[in-house]
C-alpha cells in the first residue's frame, strides 16, 4: 500500500511539473504598442485641486484647502465643482495660513466639500 502511495505521488508530481513551466507572462510597459512605434508619455497631472473648507454664504466668501505645495496665487480665478458640474468662481484673496487660503466668490455658488480646480 505504501508502494502504491508512493508511485502515485510520484506520478502527480511529474504530471503537474509541466504546468508550472509554461506561465502567462504579463505585458510590460516596453511591450505596449503605440502609434507610428512610439511610446506613450506618463506625466502627472499638473491641475490644481483643492477643496472648500468653509463658506459664509453673508460674506460671499470661502476658506479653501490645497496641497502645500500647489497654493494657487493670489488673484487667481479658480472654479468651484459639486458632483463633476461647475457652480461657481472664486477670485483668490488671502490670507494665507498653512495650506488654506480665502477667496471671494465671483459668481455661482459654494459650499463646504466642494472641489476647487483651476480649469
Amino acid at each position: 500500500m505504501r508502494l502504491t502511495f508512493s508511485v502515485l505521488l510520484l506520478a502527480g508530481m511529474v504530471a503537474f511539473s509541466g504546468c508550472s513551466s509554461s506561465r502567462h507572462q504579463s505585458a510590460k510597459y516596453d511591450d505596449i504598442p503605440t502609434a507610428a512605434g512610439k511610446k506613450p508619455i506618463v506625466k502627472a497631472s499638473d491641475e490644481l485641486v483643492g477643496k472648500v473648507v468653509r463658506y459664509n454664504t453673508i460674506g460671499r466668501f470661502a476658506v479653501l484647502n490645497f496641497p502645500a505645495n500647489r497654493m494657487p496665487a493670489v488673484g487667481r480665478t479658480v472654479f468651484v465643482y459639486r458632483e463633476g458640474l461647475k457652480v461657481g468662481e472664486i477670485k483668490v484673496t488671502g490670507p494665507i495660513q498653512d495650506d488654506n487660503i480665502v477667496g471671494d466668490l465671483v459668481s455661482g455658488d459654494g459650499k463646504s466639500g466642494d472641489e476647487i480646480r483651476d480649469r
